[in-house]
């Protein structure tokens, strides 16, 4: 890494909920973070700040989704102040969906299985050319934390249980991303480029998250009903139409890292414990 380049020095391209709780491990531990976002410390916008941030930051992670049009909005803009950065020193990291696997049947999916053929082709070409550039690629399945979890929408009354046979899918808790974050940041050697899946231990339906969400809370378990008689969204019908299992051995063997939210068990009662 170049010398004029501080290891304790990250910026992060939008700071939303699951990077938030990165740059909260990483000021606990005595970084500098630098950040675009409504939270952040800095307009996206402000070209002339931001180019200069990221000239001083060792460190460089983008939480951005693809824009409207499917280009990604952190290299169409800066992506000349990164290039060749990745192999040249500065550490690249990139938040990624497992949405770029499509399909599977339920199979598992590991870093190895091809992309781009899902509905999320704009995401797998980001995906892509973040790697490309040297990043830490980090694929990630259902998002669930404090406050965003399947506690909310059992308390809200928008929780639905969909008799879909067979349908399984992968999630993390966020101080499980944060945490595999750190882990790559600070590895001994620094942690390889490439693509690391993080998910938890036990991909399972959803109906058996609002199951357990619903014990936690003494809750009355809604009825299961077929999807076309759900009020759901458009895009949180998609959601359903991709079933696959995530594999996290990678970011184990080579980040050393472990979900401390193995299941969605330990995940839902961390999160009603946390309140």
């Amino acid at each position: 890494m170049h010398s004029d380049m501080p290891v304790n020095r990250i910026f992060i391209f939008g700071l939303g909920y699951t990077a938030q709780r990165i740059a909260m491990r990483l000021q606990a531990a005595d970084w500098e973070v630098l950040s675009t976002g409504d939270k952040g410390t800095l307009s996206f916008e402000d070209d002339g700040n931001v180019r200069l941030a990221l000239a001083d930051a060792g460190h460089v992670l983008s939480s951005v989704p693809p824009g409207s049009e499917g280009s990604d909005p952190v290299l169409e803009r800066y992506g000349d102040a990164l290039c060749g950065t990745g192999i040249a020193g500065k550490w690249l990291g990139y938040l990624s969906s497992t949405g770029v696997y499509g399909d599977t049947g339920g199979a598992w999916v590991d870093e190895t299985a091809p992309t781009g053929t899902g509905r999320r082709t704009a995401r797998s070409e980001c995906d892509d050319q973040w790697l490309k550039m040297g990043a830490r690629v980090f694929r990630l399945p259902g998002i669930y934390g404090p406050g965003r979890s399947a506690l909310e929408r059992v308390r809200e009354g928008r929780a639905n249980r969909i008799a879909i046979p067979g349908q399984v899918f992968s999630r993390v808790h966020v101080d499980d991303i944060a945490c595999a974050v750190m882990a790559a940041l600070c590895a001994d050697g620094g942690a390889p480029a490439g693509a690391y899946n993080l998910s938890d231990d036990l991909p399972c339906s959803q109906n058996r998250i609002i199951e357990e969400a619903c014990r936690l809370l003494d809750a009355p378990v809604p009825p299961l009903q077929s999807l076309e008689e759900t009020s759901l969204s458009a895009m949180a019908r998609a959601f359903y139409s991709e079933n696959r299992r995530v594999a996290n051995g990678k970011a184990k063997r080579l980040l050393g890292w472990q979900p401390h939210h193995a299941t969605y068990r330990e995940g839902l009662r961390s999160c009603l414990e946390g309140e």
